[in-house]
């Protein structure tokens, strides 16, 4: 996440002062990934140094503002045109736990496999609740609809997300009980083709879209 661009972008807006960026943060992706005021000052005096900010006064009440400079939109500009690295994924945790439960002494990796199912399509039920009530906020028109339009895109996301990750355990379990056959068994038996990638996810992987 880059919280860095992130503040840049609302400083586009004008000048904010730091607990007003963390607001205005927090509203846009409806406090999916909080931030504390702390680490909003540290990142702006970063982006002062780099010289992408600059102080610019104070409001009424006495608060630093700081404004987005040439530099600073430069930045911004070259950050949305460019596509997100993935050459460095950032680390996982499930993955990085079943990684280690493979093998490991007295852990059942099914139980934790289907454990993990049941949290993620939890999950998936929620956004998909959190999703109705954000685009029904949108289409009455009584809301604020750049915030509300920018939570329904992270929402979607964090569907898309959780439809991939149920599928993605699915296919783990399948794997491990095929990894489970006795050689002579597994030896006679040809793996089922991939199913394409449109085709319909499977029943446990679906969210009840809104």
């Amino acid at each position: 996440m880059s919280i860095r661009h992130g503040l840049l972008a609302l400083l586009e807006r004008g000048p904010r002062y730091g607990s007003q960026l963390r607001t205005e943060f927090e509203s846009r992706t409806g406090s999916t990934w909080p931030l504390n005021v702390g680490q909003v000052y540290t990142t702006l005096a970063r982006l002062e140094r780099d010289g992408l900010v600059a102080p610019d006064g104070e409001d009424a009440a006495g608060h630093t503002l700081y404004a987005i400079t040439d530099t600073g939109r430069t930045e911004l500009r070259a950050w949305y045109e460019r596509p997100v690295d993935r050459a460095n994924p950032p680390r996982d945790e499930l993955s990085i736990k079943l990684a280690m439960a493979v093998g490991a002494p007295g852990v059942d990796i099914r139980a934790v496999i289907q454990s993990q199912r049941h949290a993620t399509i939890r999950a998936m039920q929620d956004y998909t609740r959190l999703k109705a009530t954000a685009l029904a906020a949108v289409e009455s028109g009584q809301s604020r609809e750049r915030d509300d339009v920018a939570w329904l895109l992270v929402l979607e996301q964090l569907i898309f997300q959780t439809e991939a990750e149920a599928r993605w355990l699915d296919h783990c379990e399948a794997r491990l009980v095929r990894l489970s056959l006795p050689a002579d068994r597994r030896a006679g038996t040809t793996e089922a083709p991939q199913a394409p990638t449109t085709s319909t996810p499977p029943r446990t992987a679906r969210a009840r879209r809104s």
